[in-house]
């Protein structure tokens, strides 16, 4: 019998798969758009070896949360219960285009590779960065609520909205203003409608609306000169077959995955926390799904993406009470999944991704950014606002070594010169590139540093810094490799050793200073006792 419990999709449902489609669609998009628009990357291994198996993680994890939302449904025997939805992470897929493929591809060709040889050793690196993220993923399921305890919000919210203010945010506004005529419409019409959250047309989401503007924008005016060189005529659409088959080649890329472990490591490790917390808030809007289940999908589904040629990880997103709202159910989530994941192996995906320049597609990434760096000063105390603020640091360096490290910007060399000049001590370029490499775990302790000082606990800051410390003698944070590698300090040159002696003694000198004022602190109070 077709009880409303048993519905397969209400009215709503047409809505939240607009929404969830497009969000799914921008972000594959400006990974494709970095790749082949900012490094150079040949797009057929984007369309043909990364899409298909980047989607299917999308099809199978919103399937599994389709059907834990109609076995929900038919337990409670409630009509209104919606499904986690699933998709592509933004801040971490954008990270992983920015900081590891796109540097990783252009350091395979200066190595001596060919492009498409280069190409091909950046996917491997992908898939091998996926599998990894997945595993832990896997393993952090079962103890997702130990490290929330014990690492605190601040310092996950504080470095994902680094990435987010930085990568999500600032990057892509630069995009934005290179068109601004269409750009600019485009974000207007995306806060317009997501912030003062004004009604669009028909109904429609406000990112669809966006999109719709910022596309007529750019293919009205393009043809009539009206937007310079930045027009480019869009290509005919081509039937891109291909199948996301498992593959053995992630293996092949563990040999270059050492030198990103620092950034690959906490991008999986902050979506295990980002789980938890979604699934808290799907709890408080009345859907109580089992937070283990809902971490152990998003791995195992980000796993499948791994090892079928995928680069991107999956996550559940954390609009669900949004998507309850405006009436979506479970449809919405099956009809994503498999629409996205046809569309890898049919390669109508890419074409619509060749179709949206990145200006048309940055706004929506302008608004997630927006949304993260908020809800980091929203969901912690703010009494802890300072450590939040102080976390964004590494993340700053981080974009400038990015755009000073561009052969485009600074030659090779002279970014050499610069780097080594110890005239005056450490060299600024290198005090920046320093402090960015394993930027997101740097944020992680720094804001943890904080938190413990607001919280007058010098001892356990002590500690932290004490960590902080043992990390950067091995280049997990501040590596003196300009590339961000991990290693053995005691191999490097003298020149790069005595950069890391200083930063290893610089924690290692406040946490001393600390743990002397909690004395000082401990014999105060015992005197007036």
């Amino acid at each position: 019998m077709n009880t409303p419990a048993n519905r397969w999709f209400a009215p709503g449902d047409l809505n939240g798969f607009l929404g969830l489609v497009v969000d799914n669609l921008s972000i594959m998009g400006f990974l494709a758009a970095a790749l082949i628009g900012l490094f150079g990357f040949p797009a057929d291994i984007v369309f043909l070896r990364m899409f298909p198996g980047t989607a299917l993680g999308v099809l199978l994890g919103n399937l599994a949360y389709t059907a834990m939302a109609r076995r929900l449904a038919r337990r409670s025997g409630r009509d209104d219960v919606t499904a986690m939805p699933l998709g592509l992470d933004a801040p971490t897929s954008i990270g992983i285009a920015l900081l590891v493929l796109g540097p990783a591809f252009l350091g395979f060709k200066q190595s001596g590779m060919d492009e498409h040889a280069a190409a091909i050793a950046t996917w491997q690196l992908g898939m091998a960065s996926l599998v990894v993220m997945g595993v832990l993923k896997f393993v952090l399921s079962f103890f997702g609520a130990m490290v929330q305890r014990h690492v605190p919000r601040a310092g996950l919210l504080g470095s994902i909205a680094g990435i987010a203010l930085v990568l999500m945010g600032f990057l892509p506004l630069v995009e934005i203003l290179k068109l601004p005529v269409v750009g600019f419409a485009g974000l207007g019409v995306v806060l317009y409608a997501l912030l003062a959250h004004a009604r669009m047309p028909f109904g429609l989401p406000g990112v669809l609306v966006a999109f719709v503007v910022g596309a007529l924008l750019y293919y009205g005016l393009g043809p009539s000169g009206w937007l310079g060189a930045g027009y480019h005529a869009p290509t005919a659409w081509q039937w891109r077959f291909a199948l996301p088959w498992p593959t053995l080649q992630w293996v092949d890329g563990l040999a270059y995955i050492v030198p990103y472990l620092p950034l690959i490591l906490p991008f999986g490790l902050l979506m295990v926390v980002g789980g938890i917390n979604v699934t808290e808030s799907a709890r408080a809007a009345g859907d109580d799904y089992s937070t283990r289940d809902i971490l152990l999908v998003e791995a195992l589904a980000t796993l499948a993406a791994g090892f079928c040629g995928g680069v991107a990880q999956t996550t559940p997103y954390i609009g669900q009470p949004s998507y309850k709202a405006m009436g979506a159910r479970s449809g919405y989530t099956l009809l994503t999944g498999i629409v996205v994941g046809l569309g890898g192996v049919f390669g109508y995906l890419s074409n619509l991704v060749e179709l949206l320049p990145l200006p048309v597609l940055a706004p929506i990434l302008v608004f997630v950014a927006i949304g993260i760096t908020v809800q980091a000063f929203e969901a912690t105390p703010m009494r802890y606002a300072a450590a939040v603020v102080f976390s964004f640091f590494p993340a700053i360096a981080r974009m400038l070594t990015i755009k000073l490290s561009d052969p485009t910007y600074v030659s090779p060399e002279h970014f050499a010169r610069l780097f080594n000049d110890g005239t005056h001590g450490i060299s600024e370029l290198a005090v920046i590139t320093v402090l960015g490499n394993g930027f997101i775990i740097t944020a992680m302790v720094w804001a943890s540093f904080v938190v413990a000082l607001i919280d007058h606990r010098p001892r356990r800051a002590a500690l932290i810094l004490l960590l902080g410390g043992a990390l950067s003698l091995f280049g997990v944070i501040h590596s003196v490799e300009p590339s961000g590698g991990i290693y053995l300090p005691w191999l490097l040159d003298a020149a790069s050793r005595s950069i890391v002696w200083q930063f290893a003694g610089a924690y290692l000198v406040l946490a001393i200073v600390l743990m002397l004022l909690s004395l000082g602190d401990a014999w105060r109070t015992a005197a007036v006792r």
